[in-house]
């Protein structure tokens, strides 16, 4: 039997990170991991670049059915205070698109950063180690794992979602959450493709690969999620950042709208260019879109479509050029699912923040245990902002414990 001051289950990024502040303060910590290789989802990330933070991370960027619990983790530990650290580990990186940070070479810098940083605190390892119960006594926890028993005064649960179970990702801190009374959001797969009725989607499915920017939107209030990114078409539906973003807000039965021309008034562009001109209407499309979208577009989504897109611009009254506009800007579709936690990037949904304290992580009326991560009802945009929550929720904790 081994004892502790404090037990990190989940050797992730929020994981290590907490081990490492924690080990770094003095405290005695073991960190438990059932995987053989280390940090699998880092390794991945950002096409095996990590995007490791996103400079503008700020509350605004993440959902959660407790808005508000976010604050004080991100405001005490900022993309500031990681970029330090990558900066003192002498990892080149750089800004690739809305305040998106990469690794210059592999995401193993900041696996191996991460590592060095738990070496710095003196932390144990246990991996690749299971564990098969966890106890609570005066004391603290008692875990029963693959490597025998371990005591600790204090149980930090960093395991994470359930995105992309193929690298091993459960519902393991779910159900030690539910095991000691805690409440959980309903999971769901976020920043994950949306996909159709296959039926429905066949005039589209052969536009597999076809990307262009879009303005996306759904829901409504606090509730609305509304992004100007890219769209990329699938056999199944519609994936690429876009999709990606809306994802995380979209319900099921709800439309999403997108606006095909953002930023420009199609209607009076369309009727000021009629004078004179020759082109037809899927021509004209096609200098705003790759040809295959808009004329498959033109045959799908408007009635009679073959015969408007054989119009000539200057023969199309005012009235269809602006139904038509109308059309382009808000196209709605409703989406039937996703694609689920194979193609999800992370987990919406978790552990409920009214039961968790938001400074310390520690779950209110259990003693010594903390949630911290994925696995916590707190999800991020695209772009790195999932990363910041993992190392300031993480640090948070490390701090506190």
């Amino acid at each position: 039997m081994s004892a502790y001051d404090v037990a990190v289950i989940g050797a992730g990024a929020a994981g290590m990170m907490c081990a490492a502040v924690a080990g770094q303060r003095g405290l005695r910590v073991v960190l438990v991991d059932h995987a053989e290789r280390l940090a699998e989802k880092i390794r991945i990330s950002g096409g095996g670049r990590c995007n490791f933070t996103n400079i503008g991370a700020g509350p605004a960027n993440f959902l959660s059915d407790n808005p508000h619990f976010c604050r004080s983790a991100l405001a005490g530990y900022t993309p500031q205070d990681f970029l330090a650290l990558v900066r003192r580990h002498r990892i080149a990186w750089h800004e690739k698109h809305r305040g998106q940070l990469f690794c210059d070479d592999s995401s193993e810098a900041i696996i191996e950063m991460l590592r060095a940083e738990c070496q710095s605190g003196g932390v144990h390892w246990r991996m690749p180690c299971r564990v098969a119960e966890i106890g609570r006594e005066e004391a603290g926890y008692v875990l029963r794992t693959s490597q025998g028993e371990i005591r600790a005064a204090k149980l930090v649960m960093a395991t994470g979602g359930m995105a992309i179970p193929q690298l091993g990702a459960t519902d393991f801190a779910l159900k030690v959450a539910r095991q000691f009374g805690l409440k959980v959001i309903e999971p769901r797969p976020a920043l994950v493709p949306l996909t159709f009725d296959p039926a429905h989607w066949r005039p589209y499915a052969e536009l597999s690969g076809v990307a262009l920017e879009v303005s996306l939107s759904t829901g409504a209030g606090r509730a609305r999620g509304e992004f100007l990114e890219d769209l990329l078409f699938t056999h199944r539906g519609l994936s690429g950042p876009a999709i990606l973003q809306i994802s995380s807000y979209w319900q099921p039965g709800e439309p999403i709208v997108l606006d095909l021309a953002p930023g420009r008034d199609l209607a009076a562009e369309l009727i000021a260019a009629k004078p004179g001109s020759r082109q037809q209407l899927h021509t004209v499309l096609a200098g705003l879109w790759p040809r295959r979208l808009a004329d498959q577009w033109l045959q799908a989504e408007q009635g009679g479509g073959s015969k408007l897109a054989a119009a000539r611009l200057a023969d199309t009254p005012d009235k269809v050029l602006r139904a038509l506009a109308a059309d382009i800007h808000q196209w709605r579709l409703v989406p039937s699912g996703t694609a689920g936690y194979k193609k999800a990037e992370v987990m919406r949904g978790g552990v409920d923040t009214r039961g968790l304290d938001q400074k310390s992580m520690q779950a209110r009326g259990v003693p010594g245990l903390y949630f911290i991560g994925e696995a916590v009802d707190v999800t991020g945009w695209l772009g790195g902002y999932n990363f910041q929550w993992a190392w300031a929720s993480g640090v948070a904790c490390g701090r506190a414990l």
